[in-house]
């Protein structure tokens, strides 16, 4: 007589390990969850009465079960739709699809199925986890539930499967054939039987295991069995049985009351395999959550990386970049831990990464916090973006960390102009370089779009209030549709601005509608100009409204380059998409002739604004030479605006390196400027703590601030800065000491990159390094990156390493809630060495006004020259005795700054006699770009 395999008992014992496991789970990994979700079209009722069971099971040991329902007239492209939402959804680890598909239109279910993510496909029927099955990959496929549910019964029986003789009665492709499978790659000599098959009693008498899944009631005969075998029944058939009170009772393809005459072991129906379907399914779903809990801790990445070929002399930077083949995006961004969902594609090297990588990521400790910023900037140029990039190559691929450089986007205003490229130089670069300084992904693009969009509506709603009565801007601005008139969102949030509780738009008094409808802009007072990515110095004063329907609506304005846009600084600043639809919200471009701030909410554009940079608000995956990845975003002006690249990229970064990894990032310009707004606006806004400072300085550079002559493009260097001359270069250093100062006044370690050339002599790399030692630094590192890579810089990763280790004493320079004025006298003295500052009378007017609208409290943002520690671009070194003068004070209320000009900032530059565009090309024949630099 047979023992039962009770499905029942097993399946109850799995689901309590299960359940353990889950807790354990939610322990680990605190607000994680694992999740199932059921996909049903119309409204069978056995659908109805297994989902039921499904849904039941797995609320009982602590899996989120969501059932998506969808209508009998639902289409397939419907259908679809519903999967690649579930795919796309990080809460869901597991998904089914419920067949048959119950529908009124011709669904293909083979499609459907194959829709879902193999990795979520917890019924184990997408193709490529029946292939993967099928060649014996048992370890990287998801099996079938029912199938593996089999398995564990035969398991449990005690049998020895390698070596067993096991036939499979059916050879469907949910039961039959993979079961199969299993076991023929469990080592059994597998015969799968079928319809057609001779002799079928005969063939499966010969087995020590039988699995019968041909749906035929009571088919399998005890006389069909061997002596002692095992028995697994899959069948559930319905048949009359007058003793029911039904009528008729439940059995499967297997005889029961006979085969257990014969077998060792057999499962009933009901209670046999069909509990341990539904417990595989769970166990299914919970392996794969644990998989993804455990992407949600940091691990060593799996990171190829990609050696570099050096060769000497350095060729350019475009030969350098073209003969390095960077890794599919693809490829890096699994190598990364990022999931499918979290990563969208702009062909085979770049990718936009989602916002929802911080949801997933929340509880995952941060990595360390590296910023990279340099001397006062020299005609002769420092190597920040290249030691940026060094530094990562470096972390990445000799100290074996995980790392991500993040850096700014670059104009094509200076790609096309004068300055060319910004991916960093040698063998230290952001690749592919052409894309990386051509386009990208089109966010400044769209901020252009968005931007000018906002100046358009600004010039409409003076014309459109300057031709109508309150009356007729009423009926246009609210209309009426279909006998219905109701205020949009945005127009709610106006009325609620000018406490006005009413939303009737019928019932409103003639001083309300005014008040309404009218923005009345000063046109004196408008700070808004419109957009463009190329240098074009006769925009910087233009005349709109010449048009002969314009109607006289006339005034003289400009356009500044797309990247000074305050959309940009935003784009930086914000951390997710609603506190960028409120930042957006709140920029004032102008005031009414009764000095009422007017925003871009009040205009009504700011939602479509936030349309227009839905995209844009997502960092760009990129990668080193050495294959370690980049975040590129965001590319604000460094003096009108704070010149960093976006808290959002480092926020990522430091998620996905992991408590034990570095997100190094760089601002622009010295430090007195790029460092300063740094930790001053952007840390201020991120609560993000840095760990360290690295201040690049060159020899070349140094001599520059000592005295060295002045330096014309085009014309072989003085000798001064290509031979040893240690006097120029120590009284050069003290624009090194000084800025040393500046970071040590955060609170944060320094640590100087001496980014060499091959005219720098070993006692000027040794006076600097000395000097910097004695100065404050933390320590001071020769680094080669631009002609070694990442080997070039091993030195300066370790050292920075050392830095990050240092207690954290980080500290802002000023209080936000003191008034304008101190904010700026504290910068000028403790940073630029200034006595004081004048606040001219136009300026003073300004800061009154900010502070009456509300504004003081916001930091500071000075616009200055790059070129010194002072106002004045001529005096290089540490300047002393000056005072600074402040001729002009605006605002970035959006962005969240106030901006002082020390000085005539332009906002749109113009092209040089010779642009690098005269050797940039595309070659026909192989379509490669040429003459980028």
């Amino acid at each position: 007589m047979a023992q039962i395999l009770s499905g029942k008992d097993v399946s109850e014992e799995i689901r309590q390990g299960l359940k353990t496991e889950i807790e354990e789970l939610k322990t680990s990994y605190p607000g994680f969850c694992p999740g199932l979700a059921i996909v049903q079209v119309g409204d069978r009722d056995d659908s109805n009465v297994y989902i039921g069971q499904k849904v039941k099971n797995a609320g009982a040991i602590g899996v989120t079960a969501s059932h998506i329902k969808l209508p009998r007239t639902s289409t397939q492209s419907e259908v679809l739709d519903a999967v690649e939402r579930l795919n796309s959804d990080p809460a869901v680890h597991g998904m089914i699809v419920q067949l048959p598909l119950d529908s009124e239109n011709e669904i293909d279910s083979h499609r459907v199925t194959n829709a879902v993510r193999p990795e979520k496909d917890v019924d184990g029927l997408h193709q490529i986890n029946a292939g993967k099955l099928s060649r014996g990959d048992l370890d990287s496929c998801i099996l079938p539930c029912t199938p593996k549910g089999c398995l564990e019964l035969i398991r449990r029986s005690g049998v020895t499967i390698a070596g067993a003789t096991a036939v499979v009665v059916g050879r469907s492709k949910i039961v039959g054939s993979p079961m199969a499978d299993l076991l023929k790659w469990n080592h059994a000599t597998v015969t799968v039987c079928h319809s057609k098959t001779q002799n079928l009693p005969d063939i499966v008498k010969t087995a020590d295991i039988v699995v019968v899944g041909i749906g035929r009631p009571q088919m399998v005969k005890g006389d069909w069995i061997k002596q002692g075998a095992v028995v697994i029944d899959c069948g559930i058939n319905s048949i009359p049985d007058a003793t029911k009170k039904s009528g008729k009772r439940l059995v499967g393809d297997v005889d029961f009351d006979e085969v257990k005459q014969v077998a060792s072991w057999v499962t009933p129906v009901p209670g046999g395999v069909g509990p341990m379907t539904v417990a595989m399914l769970l166990q299914n779903t919970v392996e794969q959550a644990r998989k993804m809990a455990a992407k949600c801790v940091a691990g060593k990445w799996n990171l190829e990386l990609n050696p570099l070929k050096l060769v000497t002399p350095v060729p350019s930077d475009l030969v350098i970049a073209q003969s390095q083949t960077p890794k599919n995006i693809e490829i890096l961004a699994d190598e990364i831990s990022l999931l499918k969902e979290e990563v969208d594609y702009y062909g085979k090297k770049k990718a936009k990464v989602s916002l929802k990588v911080l949801d997933r990521l929340q509880n995952h400790k941060n990595g360390k916090y590296v910023v990279v910023t340099g001397i006062t900037p020299t005609p002769l140029g420092e190597g920040k973006s290249t030691t940026t990039i060094g530094l990562a190559q470096a972390l990445g691929a000799q100290s074996k960390k995980n790392v991500f450089a993040c850096v700014r986007q670059p104009s094509q205003g200076p790609t096309f102009g004068i300055k060319g490229g910004a991916a960093g130089g040698g063998y230290s670069q952001v690749i592919p370089m052409e894309e990386f300084n051509l386009h990208l992904t089109g966010d400044i693009h769209a901020i252009t779009a968005a931007n000018n969009l906002l100046a358009a509506q600004i010039e409409a709603r003076m014309f459109h209030e300057s031709t109508q009565t309150d009356e007729a801007l009423y009926k246009r601005l609210v209309p009426d549709v279909k006998g219905q008139r109701t205020f949009s969102k945005i127009q709610l949030a106006r009325l609620k601005k000018l406490g006005i509780g009413k939303t009737d738009a019928n019932s409103f008094t003639p001083e309300e509608v005014k008040s309404f409808v009218r923005l009345d802009i000063d046109p004196t007072t408008i700070t808004w100009q419109r957009v463009l990515d190329t240098n074009d110095r006769f925009l910087r004063k233009i005349t709109v409204g010449q048009g002969p329907l314009e109607k006289g609506h006339t005034r003289e304005c400009q356009f500044d380059i797309a990247v000074a846009s305050e959309i940009m600084a935003i784009l930086a600043l914000t951390t997710g998409l609603r506190d960028m639809r409120e930042r957006l919200g709140r920029m004032v471009v102008a005031s009414s002739t009764s000095g009422v701030p007017v925003t871009a909410d009040d205009l009504g554009v700011s939602g479509a604004l936030t349309v227009l940079m839905k995209d844009a608000v997502r960092p760009n995956l990129m990668q080193t030479l050495e294959g370690t990845p980049v975040f590129v975003h965001a590319g604000p002006f460094a003096n009108i605006a704070h010149g960093n690249s976006s808290i959002i990229a480092d926020k990522i970064g430091l998620k996905l390196v992991g408590g034990d990894g570095f997100v190094v990032t760089e601002c622009g310009f010295g430090a007195d400027i790029g460092m300063e707004k740094f930790f001053n606006i952007k840390c201020r806004y991120s609560n993000l703590i840095p760990n360290a400072v690295v201040l690049v300085a060159t020899i070349r550079a140094l001599k520059m601030h000592g005295g060295g002559p002045t330096v014309t493009a085009g014309v072989p260097l003085p000798k001064e800065y290509i031979e040893e001359n240690l006097d120029l270069l120590e009284k050069g250093c003290s624009n090194l000491r000084k800025q040393i100062e500046n970071a040590n006044k955060f609170g944060v370690p320094v640590v100087v990159a001496v980014n060499s050339f091959a005219t720098d002599t070993p006692a000027e790399v040794a006076l600097v390094q000395k000097f910097a030692r004695e100065n404050g630094a933390f320590d001071a590192i020769k680094c080669s990156h631009f002609a070694h890579g990442g080997l070039g810089a091993a030195e300066l990763a370790e050292a920075v390493s050392k830095a990050t280790q240092q207690p954290s004493n980080f500290k802002f320079l000023y209080s936000v809630e003191k008034s304008i004025e101190e904010k700026i006298e504290t910068i000028a003295k403790e940073i630029y060495g200034a006595d004081g500052i004048e606040i001219l009378p136009a300026a003073q007017e300004q800061i009154d006004r900010y502070k009456k609208q509300g504004f003081n409290d916001f930091p500071i943002c000075m616009a200055k020259t790059h070129l010194s520690l002072s106002h004045d671009p001529t005096k290089k070194g540490e300047p002393k005795g000056f005072t600074v003068p402040i001729r002009e004070v605006r605002a970035s209320i959006g962005a969240g700054f106030i901006y002082p000009l020390l000085g005539t900032m332009t906002t749109m530059p113009g092209l040089p006699t010779r642009p690098c565009f005269y050797d940039i090309d595309l070659d026909p024949e192989t379509e490669e770009i040429v003459g980028l630099s």
